[in-house]
C-alpha cells in the first residue's frame, strides 16, 4: 500500500492549496490512502464536518487531529459520526470520537492512530507510552492490521524521536505534527519503522507556522496581545509518502513540499 500523509492543514489558505494539488498529486503518485491532519483547518483552530466533507471531495480518505481537536464546538457533537477520524487517543475518555480507524484496500489494512505529546503541551495527556502499546495491540489482533501508522502530535523533537524508538520494529511509520516546520530526517529505523519528526504544515508560507506575521511579532517582540489569524498568501503543502506490503514494514518513505 502507498500511503500519503499531509500535515497540519492550517485555515482557508492551507484547504485551498490542498484542492487545489492534491488530486493531481494522488494520482500522479498513485496514492492508495491518503490521510490529513485537520486540527488546524477551521480557521486556524479546530475542524468540522463541513471541512472533513469537503476535504475528501479532493481525494482525503482518513484524518487525524491533535490539541486543538475539539476548539470548534461544534465538532463535539459531530466527531461520534465521523468514523475516519482519529483524535488524540490519550485523553480523557469523555472526548467524542475514536482512537483509531481502519483503512482497507485489497488484502491490506491500515490502521491509523493518534497520541499527544506530554512536554510543554497545555492539555493534560496521559502518557501516550502505554497508550500505544494498548491500541497497536487492539490493532493487530482484533482489527487484524497488516499495517499501523501513527500520527504523534508533539512539541519536542525529543520525544517525538523517543517515540520512533519505542515502537520501531511494532508500527509500519511514525510521523510527527504539530510544530508545522518540516523536519529533513526522514527514514526508515533499524526496526523497519518509518519516522519523521515533523510533517511540516500546508498553509501560508509567507507566514509565521501559518498565522500571519505581524501577529506574531505583536506578541514575541512587543509582548502584547493580539489574536492570531491564519495568513492568506500562495500555500506550501508538506507530508510525506510511505510504502507498505503486508508484512508492515516500511519499504520506502520520503518528505514533499508541493506548491500552489
Amino acid at each position: 500500500m502507498r500511503v500519503c500523509f499531509v500535515g497540519d492543514i492550517v485555515g482557508a489558505a492551507g484547504k485551498r492549496a490542498f484542492s487545489a494539488v492534491m488530486p493531481r498529486f494522488k494520482a500522479e503518485n498513485g496514492i492508495d490512502c491518503l490521510i490529513v491532519n485537520a486540527e488546524n483547518s477551521a480557521h486556524g483552530m479546530g475542524v468540522s464536518q463541513n471541512i472533513i466533507n469537503d476535504l475528501m471531495a479532493s481525494g482525503a480518505d482518513g484524518f487525524t487531529l491533535g490539541n486543538h481537536s475539539m476548539s470548534n464546538r461544534d465538532f463535539i457533537t459531530q466527531a461520534p459520526r465521523i468514523r475516519n477520524c482519529a483524535r488524540p487517543a490519550n485523553l480523557t475518555p469523555a472526548w467524542p470520537g475514536y482512537d483509531y480507524f481502519v483503512f482497507e484496500k485489497g488484502n491490506e489494512r491500515l490502521g491509523v492512530f493518534n497520541l499527544l505529546g506530554q512536554v510543554f503541551m497545555e492539555n493534560n495527556a496521559d502518557t501516550p507510552y502505554a497508550k500505544a502499546d494498548e491500541i497497536i495491540e487492539k490493532l493487530k489482533n482484533e482489527e487484524r492490521c497488516t499495517s499501523i501508522f501513527l500520527d504523534f502530535h508533539a512539541e519536542t523533537t525529543s520525544e517525538k524521536i523517543v517515540m520512533g524508538r519505542y515502537l520501531d520494529g511494532r508500527v509500519t511509520a511514525v510521523a510527527g505534527t504539530h510544530t508545522h516546520v518540516q523536519t529533513a530526517d526522514d527514514k526508515i529505523l533499524p526496526g523497519g519503522t518509518g519516522y519523521i519528526t515533523d510533517v511540516g504544515m500546508t498553509g501560508s508560507e509567507d507566514s509565521v507556522l501559518g498565522m500571519k506575521t505581524e501577529t506574531s511579532i505583536t506578541r514575541l517582540v512587543y509582548k502584547m496581545p493580539a489574536r492570531y489569524e491564519p495568513a492568506t498568501g500562495p500555500a506550501v503543502i508538506c507530508g510525506i509518502v510511505f510504502n507498505t506490503d503486508a508484512s508492515g514494514r516500511c519499504l520506502e518513505i520520503r518528505r514533499f513540499c508541493e506548491y500552489e
